[in-house]
């Protein structure tokens, strides 16, 4: 008589940064109480993190690697834990985002993930039927994680094209709105970030038909991500991308200047105050 080989449960990434933490702690001779104390995080939370039932932020991942000498490796498993936190189907947008020397992004409903600040992004993913509080914050943390390609070296270039109603919808209220305006603001003032709007006034356009991302890539085949109603789409199939291409291409024609889109959204902002 067999008898059935029962399967190993996949570890939660969360349960395993936890697990790790827990690990560097006890090499360290450090309690979870010295621990709290070093890093300004109450003895709760390190508890909390440590047995996987809650969402680290890299700025603890970063203060507990300090505190411990982990030598960054606490850091680099938050990076990998956050990756994995995200839905399945756009884990392998995350790693083209992260490979691609430039992005083109059209977005018709809501500031694009990576310029979006926490709080902003906290709601419009809140907005997903079905998610628990511990999952949107899991996915928060994840897009944050996104924008730290900003702080490379070399980062890439993204050039984003808005519709003006994204400055006027009450995404969280005024105090939220100000400041993801004054956010794209500032991400205009780097050389590498260029920002485009459609007006209202043109009224129907190409852009309704929905949002995009495309990913320039080194030595490489483009890579599209489309948005849908349940989840992107990813495709460097070469008709796809052409096809948004043209698309991408028509909307920024119909774009106000990047020195004009700019005072649109600094007008747009002093309304939210």
């Amino acid at each position: 008589m067999s008898v059935p080989i029962e399967q190993a449960q996949p570890v939660k990434p969360f349960v395993l940064f936890g697990a790790e933490l827990r690990e560097y702690r006890n090499r360290a001779n450090i309690s979870q109480e010295r621990l709290a104390e070093i890093t300004q995080f109450s003895p709760s939370l390190v508890g909390f993190i440590e047995r996987g039932q809650r969402t680290p932020s890299r700025n603890f991942a970063q203060r507990c690697d300090d505190a411990l000498k982990a030598n960054g490796e606490l850091v680099r498993l938050w990076t990998q834990v956050t990756h994995a936190a995200s839905p399945r189907w756009f884990r392998g947008w995350l790693d083209i985002e992260q490979e691609a020397h430039t992005l083109h992004t059209w977005q018709p409903l809501y500031v694009p993930g990576l310029l979006q600040t926490e709080e902003y992004a906290r709601l419009v993913i809140r907005g997903e039927p079905g998610l628990t509080n511990e999952q949107v914050e899991k996915l928060v943390e994840a897009r944050m994680q996104r924008q730290t390609i900003f702080a490379r070296t070399t980062p890439p270039m993204l050039r984003v094209v808005l519709d003006e109603g994204i400055l006027h919808r009450p995404i969280g209220g005024k105090k939220v709105m100000r400041r993801q305006l004054q956010r794209i603001m500032q991400a205009a003032e780097s050389p590498r970030i260029g920002i485009q709007v459609i007006p209202l006034a043109l009224g129907a356009t190409t852009g309704l038909l929905g949002g995009f991302v495309i990913a320039q890539l080194p030595g490489g085949a483009d890579t599209v991500y489309i948005d849908s109603a349940t989840h992107g789409h990813v495709t460097n199939r070469l008709e796809d991308v052409k096809a948004v291409h043209g698309r991408y291409d028509t909307i920024r024609a119909e774009a106000l200047s990047e020195p004009i889109s700019i005072e649109l959204v600094r007008e747009a902002e002093k309304l939210w105050i």
